[in-house]
Parts: structure tokens; sequence; C-alpha cells
């Protein structure tokens, strides 16, 4: 494939020349007409700025209303009230809840991400039939996107017979992460949480992903118990937290010290950008610290919460404007977590960011997953999340004007 007249990260026009799946050269614009490259396809640019294809490293496919009539937010507040009112409802749909699960998936892609990491809830409700459409939902789209499954207890560990068995069983499925939530504040044992969290993974050899909404010092004190387990079973670079929040909330010298272990173990950390009326983490400085930072949208309007489009430019959008950005470097920086951040957390072989200044991920050498989007700038598409959208996934188109296409012949 060959796309013209492209703006690489905002920059001067080029050509993009894609060769078995990856970048094989980046010309000036122009330059690349006589370029062979047999059979292939080329892709007018016309212009536009190419980024490296968003990836969303957490989002919950298995827990969305996309494509579903809009529908008045029932909940209470709290992790256990929500995820009852989740527990009552997610089968109450018009159309196959298989076929809601695909639909979003499908929506992310069009808008440009190409890497997802989902969480599918498992318990004794719903044991694994939301894990399985999220299975089906990925295999749908293999030729468009790398999907990761989670295997989360969303509803805790310990608080209910007979889920550690059907966590177990997710893994012997498929599942590539195991998930652990809220150690101390829901299973009020995070001991054993943890215990049960890590060796799960260490037996099925797959990552771990921790749910962190503790408050102030009892986060801390569950998430200090992570790095005891990261660093004794030597899981460096295979350990995310979620969320975790209110680490930054805490006396800035605790907040240090754990940030210095987060690099440290290299345990990456994965955030939705929420509102807060608190302290933030210091985005451009936890990647100049080291630490991979990725971005996701939670769930997708869903009986959680009414928010989430499954556009991660809007999401970038949301990261920026929550951190109180102003400086387009620095707005800059979020369009590369959302990118290439998120994906050096599910591919520890990605070029990871080393500095808020790094714009990497469109390289000769660099996997072909290219989104192309209007605006003058990066901070300009930021703030206007333009529609005119091309999706390259592998090499290979899969997705214009906000479609995905049919499964391309290889």
């Amino acid at each position: 494939m060959l796309i013209t007249n492209v703006r690489p990260w905002g920059g001067d026009a080029a050509d993009l020349e894609l060769r078995e799946g990856m970048i094989a050269a980046v010309h000036p614009a122009g330059a690349a007409v006589g370029v062979a490259h047999g059979a292939g396809e080329t892709v007018d640019g016309r212009g536009r700025i190419a980024l490296p294809a968003f990836t969303d490293v957490h989002v919950h496919l298995d827990s969305t209303r996309i494509g579903l009539p809009f529908r008045e937010h029932t909940a209470s507040p709290g992790v256990w009230n929500m995820m009852r009112n989740d527990r009552e409802n997610w089968r109450d749909t018009p159309v196959p809840y298989t076929e809601v699960v695909a639909g979003t998936l499908e929506r992310m892609i069009a808008r440009g991400t190409t890497r997802v990491r989902s969480y599918a809830q498992i318990d004794v409700d719903c044991k694994l039939e939301r894990f399985e459409a999220v299975l089906a939902a990925k295999e749908r789209f293999a030729h468009a996107a790398d999907v990761e499954v989670m295997a989360f207890p969303q509803a805790g560990l310990l608080l209910e017979d007979g889920t550690v068995p059907l966590i177990e069983e997710a893994l012997r499925a498929g599942a590539t992460t195991v998930g652990g939530i809220d150690p101390c504040q829901l299973d009020r044992d995070p001991v054993r949480h943890l215990d049960i969290v890590f060796g799960l993974a260490v037996k099925y050899g797959v990552d771990v992903d921790i749910h962190l909404h503790e408050p102030g010092h009892m986060g801390v004190f569950s998430t200090e118990l992570v790095f005891e387990r990261t660093r004794a079973l030597g899981m460096q670079g295979r350990v995310s937290l979620s969320h975790a929040y209110d680490l930054a909330n805490v006396h800035p010298d605790v907040t240090a010290r754990l940030v210095e272990q987060m690099a440290e173990l290299d345990v990456a950390w994965a955030t939705v950008a929420p509102a807060s009326g608190g302290t933030q983490f210091d985005l451009a400085g936890m990647t100049d610290a080291g630490i991979r930072v990725g971005l996701g949208e939670d769930g997708q309007r869903d009986y959680w919460s009414p928010y989430g489009n499954c556009d991660m430019l809007d999401r970038t959008w949301q990261l920026a404007f929550t951190h109180r950005l102003r400086k387009d470097p620095l707005i800059e920086h979020c369009a590369a977590i959302a990118t290439i951040g998120g994906a050096s957390i599910m591919d520890r072989t990605v070029q990871r960011l080393t500095s808020p200044d790094d714009r990497p991920g469109l390289a000769p050498g660099d996997r072909a997953d290219i989104v192309l989007v209007d605006g003058e700038t990066i901070t300009s598409t930021i703030m206007d999340r333009g529609t005119d959208r091309t999706v390259i996934h592998d090499g290979r188109l899969v997705a214009d004007k906000l479609a995905v296409l049919p499964n391309p012949v290889p």
C-alpha cells in the first residue's frame, strides 16, 4: 500500500510506503509516485494528519449500550451498587447481547482504534457469558484490530463462592490478563485477594491489571502490596494499575515514592481521564520517569454511566482537559499516550515514550497501524475531533468514513 500526501504527526507532507504490515519507507510527498508496489492499493491522504492508530487499554466491551436506545441512569453510587445495577439490567437489550458487544468494537475501529484491551466481567451471575461475547467480537473483527481480553472479577474474588474457578476457566479459554479490584475496600482481604490474582498470573503466564478506586492511604497500602508481589515474582513489566487516581492526592513525598517504585518495577498506568477535583498525576513527569502510560474509554454509555462514545480522539481531548493542559506540546503528548503509550502496555516490543516530546510510531520499521484525521495541527485535531478518518491495520485499509470495511482478502 502507498499512502500519499499525509503529514506524520502533523509535520511535513509525506508518502508512506507500506509492506508486509510494516512502514517500509517514508518519502517526501510526491516522491513515491513511481514506487513499484505491485498490486497494492494507493490511499490519497489529502493532506490529513497521520497518527499511529489509537490504543484503548481500558474498555469494558462487555458493559455497553452503544447502538441501543438511550436509558436513564438508575444506579446508586459505589462500586458494589453500580455492579448490582449492571447485573440486574445487562441482559435486557432489544437486540442480541453479542451484537451489542460486537457493534461497540466495530464503532471503535471505525474511529481509529486498532489495539484494544477489554475487560470481561466474570462472576457467579454471568459466569463466562460476557467473556465469551467479548471473545466472539474479537474473532469477528480480527482482521481490523488486536483485542486482548481480561478475566475481570468486577464483583470481587471473595464475596461470592465460585468466582475464582470461573476466572481460572476463562484463563484456560484464552484470557491474556487477570484482573483484580479494590483488594481492601471490596473484598476486605487484600493479602488473599492479591495472592489469588498473582498466583493465577504465574500459573497461566498472563499479565495482571489491578482496578484501584481506593482512597488515600488505603490505596497506597494496596499498591505497595502489588509492588511487593511484582518484585517477589519477577513480574516487572507485566503489571498495570488502572485508575489509582487517589495515589496523587496523598502527601507529595508519598506520591513521589510510588511513582519511583512504578518506574523501578515497570508497572504501567492506565487512565480513563476522569473529572477530578483533586490533584492529578503529572503526565509528563510520569513519562519522564519511564512509566508506560495508556488511555482508555472505560464503560461505553452503559449501566455505570451515560458517558462514552467509542472515540479515542474524544477521550484524548478529555485527557488534556481534565489535566488542565494548554500548551501544544503537552496536548500532543496526550495523543502520544492515546496511541503509542497504550500500545507499549499491550506489546512490550513497541517503542515506549521516554519523553513528553516523543512522537514515535510512524518511522520505517514501525507497524503499519495508522489513522488519518483532518486538522491543521495535532492540537487542533484534538480540539475539533473531525470525522474524516481512514484507518489502516497491519498495512491494510480496514475503515473509512467512520465505517469498518469488509474483511479484505490478504
